[in-house]
């Protein structure tokens, strides 16, 4: 008994030691296996397959990436909420390029990596430079970007595109992770094209933040932006380069959601920006600054999705159930993270 009690009394020291950003990445980790344990237990086996898994990946990859550039801008102290127009706007540029434009699947790429860095670059410069607040800045990016996705083109419609279908359909199979139909034949589990993009982008964000001096100067300035000016950091040039990476990364985000859904529409991706905040809140980034991991992120984006499907599977399908449960969620985890900043704040003075 004592062995066991000892072993808990250093398990538990060794949680209060990890900085906050690692102990609320934890958090968000074992809340998730929870969750999804608790699916599998009282919604049924459907839960267990892996397909069930990876349809999750699937639907949410250009959410993984949009919430990996709303974490880098919220861990410097900003916010962004363009992002979801921007993801519209890709779709419907791409989708007009491709239908009426003659274009390609390639220049399609170049379109949207276009707009996400056009908007990275103004936003950017209006945010650091001209030192506008970046909510401010990032509603008007918004409006605009919808606005524009109307005036590209109206009506939402299918893209026709051969290449592009082509590529849209691509199924990458996943080695000994498929099940057993009714009918006894063996279906191969599989991701979509745009689960690849976004485990790639995934692992360059968090080398980014944890691996180079740019990756610790955005949490320096989101942590205190007066002691980053005292070490020598360029507090404007970090916002900048910050909201740059969102900006490019909405642009690939709308790439790879055009994908998923093959089509362009003004109401694409709509509401995204506030799942992309979701994600990364749950996700253990702190609106304040300076504390956040896109692994979390990542983790954040599944809780959020597993929500929904959790919410769907009880026959709660009206859209309310699902904003009710992922606004308690949301809250749930302010409240976790506010209680476990105070409580190692007040550890810390003690000591």
């Amino acid at each position: 008994m004592a062995k066991v009690k000892d072993f808990f009394k250093k398990l538990w020291k060794n949680i209060m030691g990890l900085s906050d950003t690692n102990l609320l990445m934890l958090i968000t980790i074992v809340a998730f296996v929870l969750m999804y344990v608790g699916a599998i237990i009282f919604q049924g086996k459907g839960f267990l397959k892996p397909q069930t898994f990876f349809n999750i990946l699937n639907g949410q990859a250009a959410l993984i990436i949009m919430s990996c550039g709303m974490s880098i801008v919220m861990i410097d102290g900003g916010i962004d909420i363009s992002v979801g127009g921007v993801a519209a706007l890709v779709c419907m540029s791409c989708a007009v390029h491709l239908d009426y434009k003659g274009g390609n699947v390639f220049t399609a790429i170049l379109i949207a990596l276009g707009i996400g860095l056009a908007f990275g670059l103004v936003q950017g410069f209006l945010v650091a430079y001209l030192r506008i607040q970046p909510f401010i800045v990032t509603l008007a990016g918004m409006f605009f970007a919808r606005g524009m996705t109307t005036i590209v083109h109206n009506d939402p419609f299918n893209v026709a595109n051969e290449s592009f279908i082509a590529l849209k359909d691509k199924r990458i199979n996943v080695p000994g992770m498929g099940s057993v139909n009714k009918l006894g034949n063996y279906v191969p589990a599989y991701v979509e094209i745009g689960v690849i993009v976004a485990l790639i982008v995934l692992v360059v964000m968090f080398f980014l933040l944890h691996k180079t001096r740019l990756g610790r100067s955005f949490y320096a300035v989101g942590g205190n932006e007066q002691s980053a000016l005292m070490l020598g950091i360029n507090v404007r040039r970090s916002r900048f380069l910050a909201h740059l990476i969102c900006g490019i990364l909405a642009g690939i985000a709308g790439f790879v959601y055009f994908l998923h859904v093959g089509s362009g529409a003004p109401t694409h991706a709509g509401g995204a920006e506030m799942n992309a905040i979701a994600s990364s809140i749950i996700g253990g980034t702190m609106l304040t600054g300076g504390v956040g991991n896109v692994i979390g992120t990542f983790f954040g984006v599944l809780t959020l999705s597993t929500i929904q499907n959790i919410v769907a599977s009880a026959g709660l399908g009206d859209a309310w159930w699902t904003g009710i449960t992922i606004a308690a969620m949301l809250c749930l985890f302010l409240v976790i993270q506010s209680v476990v900043i105070s409580a190692r704040k007040k550890g810390l003075q003690n000591k």
